[in-house]
């Protein structure tokens, strides 16, 4: 009775959670595990992640993009970086899940060759780490195209699903960090600040950050070390929560390639252990 009296209520109510799992299920089956054990990257908001300097906004954004495309695998797709004020040839993209299967994100290829535009808002370049999910979630949206089913929710769920996606791609911390909370009575450009327009809570991008986390075996400590003080804790409480859902867990880890098997499992349960 007591164990059941102080047991710790969950960072997410449950169909929340179990969604979160069902598009990082979805992501493992549509865009192939080998490629995220192997070479997906926690992608960090720092110098080392982000080098160089330009003099320009525009040149400043197409820098910024280069990095993200690079790291998210699609760098080889013709990308052409507009700012929104400017005119640019919108893509029109087929029905999600129409699409037939492709063998891993590495060698995707756009319809025809088409030149694929990437918008972003100007004001975001005093934001880096909005400017980053902001490009990381139109990344989403065009890989999640490529799908060969809808996401969980269906198509209704497209902008949420799509900026999980972009977390399983690596660019969680972007997310979570740069989802602004508005103070009563306050606004999203205040202080000078311009916030992301998202379609989750910051709560729901750390809950997706931690089974991100978990799965690749990272360390919570380097993930807490760049998630801004406000969530860390919370961070550390998902991190608790994911290790204890073993089913989902073992669901998901039975996605990968046979070979991959033991090794995912592996880093998992290595993850478990690293937590302080």
């Amino acid at each position: 009775m007591f164990s059941l009296l102080f047991k710790r209520k969950p960072p997410l109510d449950e169909t929340t959670l179990l969604w979160l799992f069902d598009v990082f299920g979805w992501s493992l089956r549509n865009f192939s595990p080998a490629v995220f054990y192997q070479q997906t990257r926690l992608v960090l908001p720092t110098n080392e992640f982000f080098p160089g300097k330009v003099d320009s906004i525009q040149g400043m954004a197409e820098l910024v993009f280069a990095r993200v495309a690079e790291y998210a695998g699609m760098a080889h797709w013709p990308w052409q970086v507009v700012e929104q004020s400017h005119c640019y040839l919108e893509i029109v993209m087929p029905p999600v899940g129409a699409n037939q299967a492709f063998p891993g994100a590495r060698q995707l290829m756009p319809v025809d060759g088409q030149i694929m535009p990437v918008v972003y808002d100007m004001r975001h370049i005093n934001n880096p780490e909005a400017l980053i999910a902001g490009f990381a979630h139109r990344l989403g949206q065009y890989l999640g195209h490529t799908a060969k089913e809808p996401p969980p929710g269906g198509v209704e769920s497209w902008p949420q699903a799509t900026e999980v996606l972009a977390v399983y791609l690596g660019f969680g911390l972007m997310f979570a960090n740069s989802a602004f909370v508005f103070p009563p009575g306050g606004c999203g450009s205040c202080g000078g600040a311009v916030s992301r327009e998202s379609a989750l809570t910051q709560w729901d991008y750390t809950y997706a950050l931690a089974l991100f986390a978990v799965l690749k075996g990272i360390s919570p400590r380097l993930v807490r070390s760049h998630l801004k003080k406000s969530l860390r804790g919370y961070f550390q409480r998902c991190i608790a929560d994911v290790n204890s859902r073993r089913q989902l867990l073992e669901r998901l880890q039975s996605m990968v390639d046979p070979g991959e098997q033991s090794l995912a499992a592996d880093r998992v349960q290595a993850c478990g252990r690293r937590i302080p």
